[in-house]
């Protein structure tokens, strides 16, 4: 945290202050919420709760229905401040704020005779770190919609920007592991060298392996194998386009390639914009009616029956 500039963060929040943020499991993960250390506190007294949504302007929580806050909002208290807590993943050290709010009103949580759900109001602007947070998140899911097409050709100065640690993976084909080589991704797919027979690919479902750097994650993309290409002098070799399931990319992967494609942006700004990034090229999973990528050119280090993949980095799945 801590790495968005003044104007990003008033970017942010200008844009998505009123956008709702629910906390699904993956939304923890990726935020790296501490859910143990969240609480709000009233006249002195506090009392645990869970975040279920927030916005940079409010947020709704979940408390029991006889603790000693929602006591206090029942007595006509509406004055709170809700205690945000997140992993410093660099320092590996809690990161916590409070939240001055207001009680907007109660009602009880999914029908639970034992939960009710509180909306709150936050009455002074969101901290820094928690624009720069929930900014980040909703930029890559709506870039992720917008730029889903944008191609980065997986070179090692991408690799070092993405936070790839390694082009040979792994791509499970049908619950098949099978050593491959990262050509290109982008936020709706990916290509792939592997060593294949082109139609004995195609329409395969996979789940596509990339491990990724800081913090350690080893993710798993599920997806289809659209299309095939030859590889140039390879006969051995296949190029594979695969399409990723839209309703299961990891947000994580979301936020990685949303990263790179700002630095580009960047770059483009600074050198004037006549200056395209080398990597900016049309999707290798666009449409059908566009034209394809020409067939690949393998070099020696793009074979994946040379690949040591057999003892990937450690990682969550």
């Amino acid at each position: 945290m801590g790495y968005a500039t003044s104007q990003q963060l008033s970017r942010y929040f200008e844009l998505y202050q009123t956008i709702d943020v629910t906390f699904t499991k993956e939304v923890i993960k990726t935020t790296a919420l501490l859910p143990q250390q969240v609480y709000i506190k009233a006249l002195g007294g506090q009392w645990p709760c869970v975040i279920n949504s927030t916005s940079m302007s409010g947020a709704k929580i979940i408390a029991g229905l006889k603790s000693g806050i929602y006591e206090k909002i029942q007595q006509g208290i509406n004055s709170v401040s809700l205690r945000f807590s997140f992993l410093d993943q660099e320092k590996n050290e809690p990161l916590s704020f409070f939240v001055s709010s207001k009680v907007l009103g109660s009602a009880p949580y999914a029908g639970s005779p034992d939960l009710v759900i509180i909306s709150l109001a936050f009455t002074q602007r969101a901290p820094d770190d928690l624009i720069e947070k929930l900014g980040a998140l909703l930029e890559a899911n709506i870039n992720s919609a917008k730029r889903r097409e944008d191609r980065i050709t997986v070179n090692q100065d991408a690799m070092r920007k993405l936070g790839i640690m390694q082009k040979e993976t792994l791509v499970f084909i049908q619950g098949i592991p099978r050593r491959c080589i990262l050509r290109d991704l982008s936020f709706s797919g990916a290509k792939v060298i592997m060593v294949g027979i082109a139609h004995f690919l195609l329409d395969k479902d996979v789940v596509l392996r990339i491990d990724l750097d800081e913090p350690r994650l080893a993710l798993g993309l599920k997806g289809k194998i659209v299309r095939t290409e030859g590889v140039e002098n390879r006969k051995d070799l296949v190029a594979v386009a695969i399409n990723y399931n839209d309703t299961e990319v990891p947000m994580a992967y979301k936020m990685h390639i949303n990263n790179y494609l700002k630095l580009q942006r960047k770059t483009v700004d600074d050198d004037g914009p006549d200056v395209a990034p080398a990597t900016a090229t049309p999707s290798a999973t666009a449409p059908a009616g566009k034209t394809a990528p020409a067939a690949p050119q393998a070099s020696a280090a793009d074979d994946p029956a040379k690949a040591d993949t057999a003892s990937p980095k450690t990682g969550t799945a």
